[in-house]
């Protein structure tokens, strides 16, 4: 009786199986729909609120000498589960993160095939869709390339999209906003010139892609836990509004090596009726692996100057110490000819050193101080640094007891020159210098074409590549800050020493043409969505070489981007001698925290404003940013994230009345109020402007005299 009660129950699975599965978010918003066509293709479609996000869109991959993953496929076992956790970040914009949502896991049986089988893992949050694909140990799948993933984002119509061009090599394109249709029309104009770049001939566009509905909804497309696969671009249709995914070739186009048992990393849809939403959603982040370093003590947010600066201002200030443009790092450099540009001299470094020590600045970042920058760069060269030999003019051990002395680190530079091969083989040696000498943190540098030469930045080989130097400078607790390397993924969870990346036009393109007001606005919701970046904000000195160099921005919309612009690691990126001609506008800037307990979302839109409030971590402080685009508006800013019942002293930095991006960009304003839980803040920001608060605990002495906002 047992063992028919047993065929009856599998007799009634069975249609059920086979039938479509439907998942829906914790708090219900998002529906999510898996089916399998008449051919055995996967499907998946997703909705919010009853809207189409997604619809119907097809799954899996094309492989190289065996029979594609795409069709022909049975579905052998769904499984769903729900979870509903929190974890603590090492560092973040949050102390403590909450992981909840419904996932279902459908295993796809191929029965032609020798009963080869994948997995396909779907969770569902309350802020978006995440999916991957998983390859387990079987008889028939042990060893694999793959011609091109076919995961399909069928949108439901012509969305307003903020996207750079598709490219293998390099995010550091402006960002063009238009509509999908457009998108042919515009993508010439928008592919400029870059150095190093790879851009694909299809039509295609670079995630974080964020996308605007004709009724409100926000959407976004990237992918997380980016580890042993090819970084995404997406293809694009610009009459169906169908994407898909174009993964980064190798040297021979292959598009990934992969042995069971592994994954793919997660497909992101994150999608809400508030901008706001899309910038607080932490699902990215969630769908990474927990740390398994062990010891985090030595990880630590850090804010640094540097000479770095002032080699892109027209100030005569040079990388290189010789005047020579052939050299090898086997010549005795101090036989060259000494330009006498070097800014990475001692004495110069001392002043940075001095300067840091004053101000309350943990490190000083140098540029310039190994030999080999006479002729680092275009000639695809392999031996371009070794990374533990200074150059004449730099001493290594008088700056480390100098530095150490004032209680501040220097920071290590290591461009590779994109020779990743050469930097490999030197690394273990490279980040023993580092130990020997003092420093903790070092900036990494991929600028030009990649050595394997015929590899891209955004490679299986070089994503490799990335993760093996945050591991093994993790080895030598060592914290990285890459420079050209693949956008982040939320990887920074799983790799916590990873501090913060570039990977995206930043701050130093002000001087290279300069950077449209609305940048700032678009990228927290595109670059900003997989990790934090180093922007490389605070430049105060808003024009150079007689008026013809010009950087886009208010006085005090560089302050604002402490906050806009998330990083623990947090640069003052102009000279010295600059903050000293504005104290008390730099005293934000000291003043402004690094890590936080959390964050709110006060206001948003992509493309045109972003207001964002933090509060430290362990202090009762907190900090505000606004930034807007090229156009003058009021951020409306609610103080009802403090707590409630108490009075605090929030310094206001405003733009002045006279001040644009272009016209007095050093105009400002600051004033103090007492503020508490019920104020409302109605602020002017000027053109290409914004607007930075700092609030503290009130004392009855520090209110006397000021007004009650």
């Amino acid at each position: 009786m047992l063992k028919k009660l047993t065929l009856l129950s599998m007799a009634f699975l069975m249609p059920l199986l086979l039938a479509a599965q439907e998942l829906k978010s914790p708090d219900g918003n998002l529906s999510m729909k898996f089916e399998l066509s008449d051919e055995g293709v996967p499907f998946y479609n997703l909705n919010y609120k009853g809207k189409p996000v997604i619809k119907p869109s097809a799954l899996g991959l094309e492989l190289m000498d065996f029979p594609s993953m795409n069709a022909g496929f049975e579905v052998k076992e769904v499984k769903e589960q729900s979870v509903d956790s929190s974890w603590k970040p090492v560092w973040g914009k949050q102390s403590t993160i909450r992981n909840s949502y419904n996932e279902l896991l459908v295993t796809l049986v191929q029965p032609a095939l020798k009963e080869r089988f994948i997995r396909i893992r779907f969770r569902l949050f309350d802020d978006g869709l995440g999916f991957r694909y998983e390859f387990p140990k079987q008889p028939e799948l042990k060893y694999f390339i793959i011609k091109e993933e076919l995961t399909e984002f069928a949108l439901a119509d012509d969305h307003k999209i903020f996207w750079i061009p598709g490219d293998y090599d390099t995010n550091e394109y402006p960002y063009t906003t238009s509509k999908i249709s457009e998108l042919p029309a515009k993508m010439p104009e928008a592919t400029i010139e870059i150095t190093a770049q790879r851009p694909i001939k299809n039509l295609a566009v670079q995630t974080p892609s964020m996308m605007k509905t004709a009724d409100g909804l926000y959407i976004n497309i990237h992918e997380a836990a980016l580890e042993n696969y090819s970084g995404m671009n997406l293809n694009v249709d610009a009459k169906t509004y169908k994407m898909s995914t174009h993964l980064t070739p190798d040297a021979v186009g292959n598009k990934g090596y992969l042995q069971t048992d592994t994954h793919s990393p997660w497909r992101t849809i994150v999608v809400s009726d508030q901008a706001t939403d899309i910038l607080a959603s932490n699902m990215i982040v969630n769908l990474n692996e927990p740390t398994a370093y062990e010891d985090v003590s030595w990880i630590k947010p850090v804010k640094y100057i540097g000479v770095w600066w002032e080699y892109f201002i027209h100030r005569g200030s040079s990388w290189a110490y010789g005047t020579e443009t052939n050299v090898k790092l086997d010549q005795d450099f101090t036989k060259l000819t000494p330009s006498g540009r070097h800014g990475a001299t001692t004495e110069n470094v001392k002043k940075y050193i001095d300067f840091a020590a004053k101000h309350g600045f943990d490190a000083v970042l140098v540029e310039g101080w190994n030999i080999g920058w006479e002729d680092w760069f275009g000639n695809w060269k392999e031996d371009v640094f070794d990374f533990v030999t200074p150059y004449p003019d730099f001493d290594v051990e008088e700056l480390e007891k100098y530095a150490s002395a004032k209680g501040v680190r220097i920071m290590m530079h290591h461009e590779t020159s994109a020779s990743a091969t050469n930097y490999e083989r030197r690394l273990d040696r490279a980040f023993q210098f580092m130990a020997d000498h003092g420093y903790n943190s070092v900036k990494t540098g991929y600028v030009g074409k990649i050595i394997p030469r015929g590899e891209h930045h955004d490679g299986q080989w070089m994503v490799n590549h990335y993760i093996h130097v945050a591991r093994r400078a993790a080895d030598y607790e060592i914290m990285v800050n890459s420079h050209e390397a693949v956008r982040p993924t939320g990887l920074h969870r799983t790799y916590p020493n990873w501090i913060a990346q570039e990977s995206a036009r930043g701050t130093e393109f002000e001087a290279m043409g300069g950077l449209h007001p609305e940048h700032t606005t678009i990228l927290p919701f595109t670059r900003l969505m997989g990790g934090p970046m180093d922007y490389t904000p605070g430049i105060f000195q808003t024009t150079y070489n007689n008026g013809k160099q010009r950087i886009n921005t208010t006085l005090v919309k560089q302050l604002a981007y402490y906050i806009t612009m998330y990083s623990p690691l947090q640069m003052a990126a102009d000279l010295p001698e600059n903050y000293e001609r504005f104290p008390d506008a730099f005293q934000f800037i000291k003043d402004v925290a690094l890590d936080w307990d959390d964050s709110y979302y006060l206001e948003a839109e992509p493309g045109d404003y972003v207001t964002i409030a933090r509060k430290a971590k362990g202090k009762k402080e907190w900090y505000v940013g606004g930034v807007t685009d090229e156009n003058a508006r009021t951020a409306n800013i609610g103080f009802d994230f403090l707590p409630k019942g108490e009075k605090f002293i929030a310094t206001i930095y405003a733009d002045g009345k006279d001040a644009s991006w272009n016209e007095n960009p050093q105009s400002y304003t600051i004033r103090k109020v007492v503020v508490d839980s019920k104020s409302k803040l109605s602020q002017k920001l000027a053109p290409g402007g914004g607007v930075a608060i700092s609030i503290v605990e009130a004392t009855k002495d520090s209110m006397k005299g000021l007004k009650k906002l």
